[in-house]
């Protein structure tokens, strides 16, 4: 007999999602403690496991997954090559349609990119900002930045300056953080210019332990000084994503919460299988949110629905929570499970975090 943690690791599906496949009925453990509910798998069922594990990955919906499981150990497997060949042709047909979408937005993006190829904008700057509360951006928004190596103009921060104010703003697609400060000394155009990791890192350190900073920027280059010390470097020599418009939501039903007590919770609390938001990724630990009748934010337990709950990634959240580096924050919930998160601090709207939900699994 296996342990539920000695089959996730040899079946390559993780403890929360052999739970949930268990209580869907679909690989039920050959035995559960009566005392301590510990599941138990026979030797037969690994294989079982492995094959769920690779219909998953190939987005598979549950309800075939589990004909094909009922079926697989009978001695009639048509049923089984049935449903292989009839998901098959739905990816090859989605797969067509997306090229030849896809196809038509290059070619539209041709078009905008000669357009903007004739347009000249202004990319120069000097600004004076408290050091304090640039390195208090910069916390806010670093968990944010992407790595994904297909999507490299994500991998930094926007500095964008305008009405004496620089905003600093990352984004990895699935959490977005945008922090404001005030400034002096710029009253010129919009300047935006995106700051590489690396660089974004070397000038939060030079902010430690001084009072002002001055922030310069020369086309693609930006420089920061710090009294006597200086750091400086290139562009990322991509456009940033318009991030006015993907925080451009209705307002939704704003909750302040106790920052630890969540924290707590959500540490604490139970997690469900998801598939994040890339189901080419590992599978992810997601924790569900919802808003109790006296207007608190709780964590819901394993088992519970409901139709106001919010699944979100749990590492996004503890970051998020993290960044806001505040004991109470505000928690703003928009319209129903498919709005993102929210989370702002209760004396700015200047500086908040934006979770989008995910989809736990089916």
């Amino acid at each position: 007999m296996r342990s539920i943690g000695q089959m996730s690791r040899d079946s390559g599906l993780s403890v929360s999602t052999l739970r949930f496949y268990d209580g869907a009925g679909v690989l039920v453990p050959a035995r559960v403690d009566p005392v301590s509910g510990y599941r138990w798998y026979a030797p037969e069922q690994l294989a079982e496991a492995r094959l769920l594990a690779r219909l998953r990955a190939a987005g598979m919906p549950l309800a075939d997954i589990r004909l094909v499981l009922a079926g697989w150990s009978s001695t009639d497997t048509d049923l089984v090559r049935s449903l292989l060949s009839a998901h098959l042709r739905r990816l090859e047909h989605g797969l067509s349609d997306a090229r030849r979408e896809l196809s038509t937005v290059r070619v539209l993006l041709d078009r905008r990119e000669k357009h903007l190829m004739s347009t000249t904008r202004s990319t120069s700057a000097r600004l004076n900002v408290s050091a304090s509360e640039l390195a208090a951006a910069l916390d806010t928004v670093r968990f944010a930045v992407g790595t994904d190596p297909e999507l490299p103009t994500l991998h930094g921060v926007l500095f964008d300056i305008e009405d004496a104010a620089l905003r600093v703003v990352a984004t990895d697609r699935y959490r977005l953080a945008v922090a404001r400060t005030e400034i002096t000394g710029h009253d010129g155009p919009r300047v935006q210019i995106v700051v590489p990791t690396a660089l974004v890192d070397a000038m939060r350190a030079l902010l430690s332990d001084e009072d002002s900073a001055v922030l310069t920027v020369e086309g693609d280059h930006v420089t920061l000084d710090t009294g006597d010390r200086q750091t400086a470097g290139q562009s990322l020599g991509h456009e940033f994503p318009d991030y006015r418009r993907l925080v451009q939501l209705p307002s939704g039903r704003r909750i302040p919460i106790n920052v630890h007590a969540l924290r707590t919770a959500v540490q604490s609390g139970p997690v469900r299988p998801g598939d994040g938001h890339d189901r080419s990724q590992a599978p992810v630990d997601i924790t569900v949110l919802t808003v109790t009748p006296d207007e608190v934010v709780t964590v819901v337990e394993e088992g519970e629905s409901g139709k106001d709950h919010l699944a979100c990634n749990r590492t996004f959240l503890l970051d998020a929570l993290r960044a806001g580096a505040r004991e109470r924050l505000i928690l703003e919930l928009g319209g129903g499970p498919t709005a993102p998160l929210v989370i702002r601090r209760p004396d700015t709207e200047g500086s908040f975090s934006m979770l989008m939900p995910v989809r736990l699994e089916q």
